[in-house]
């Protein structure tokens, strides 16, 4: 097991638990950092521990019974076709492109985090057949979004669910471990095919995140929300700095 990989899973994995993300918004940047691994590699290698991290967390919620399965069942279809979609994408971009969008991303999630308590539910949570069109679209975008960057694409999903499908958020957040499963399958499948998937790394990368991931989260009891939230935005901010401005002469591919 490669220790270098071991130490960026704990990172990313702790990062992660902290403020309740995915890790994959930390690790690709580690890995492109420290592994050397190009874009495309690090979102490949990204996605099998995406697979790992959202089996362990949706694991957790469906003990404790915050899991809406009939929501899961909705979104992972979608999910699955276009994660295999978005893995296709980012194999057609250049490196620097890729980049690019991987630092907007961050953007994104950086806002979601400071946003996240402002984020209104649904005045009346939606019924019956009425709730499939947006559980639907959630699929599409998250699963796009998994397959293009490396990402579970919670930031995406729990918003949707709890804003307008009217998901308390724990629930919105169990039912988004579960869903991002298969279609982080299909998308590192998809990456492996193309040759992306640096698996000497995966080993060490899937322990050390599972094992970060939980201490995270006990350590995340103990420190006040905001301020690791305002924390983690800043450092995404940052990373997504060294990534938005990236040339064409950055190209590696």
């Amino acid at each position: 097991m490669n220790l270098l990989s071991l130490w960026i899973g704990l990172a990313a994995g702790a990062f992660g638990g902290l403020v309740g993300l995915g890790g994959g918004v930390i690790a690709v940047p580690l890995m492109v950092s420290f592994l050397k691994l190009s874009q495309h590699e690090a979102v490949a290698t990204s996605l099998v521990m995406v697979v790992f991290t959202g089996l362990a967390g949706a694991l957790t919620y469906a003990a404790q019974g915050t899991v809406d399965w009939l929501a899961a069942l909705l979104i992972i279809p979608t999910a699955m076709f276009s994660a295999n979609l978005g893995a296709r994408f980012a194999n057609r971009l250049p490196e620097w492109k890729l980049k690019r969008v991987f630092g907007w991303y961050l953007v994104f999630v950086a806002l979601m985090l400071v946003l996240k308590p402002y984020i209104p539910h649904a005045s009346e949570p939606l019924e019956g057949w009425v709730r499939v069109l947006p559980l639907l679209f959630t699929g599409v975008a998250s699963g796009f979004a998994s397959g293009l960057l490396g990402v579970g694409g919670g930031t995406i999903t729990v918003p949707i669910m709890v804003l307008l499908v009217g998901l308390e958020q724990h629930t919105a957040q169990g039912t988004s471990l579960l869903a991002m499963i298969p279609s982080a399958l299909v998308g590192s499948y998809t990456h492996y095919r193309y040759g992306n998937l640096a698996q000497a790394h995966v080993p060490g990368l899937v322990v050390g995140i599972l094992l970060g991931a939980s201490a995270g989260g006990l350590v995340a009891n103990q420190l006040p929300e905001l301020w690791l939230r305002v924390l983690f935005a800043g450092v995404l901010l940052w990373t997504a700095s060294r990534y938005t401005g990236v040339k064409p002469k950055a190209q590696t591919n």
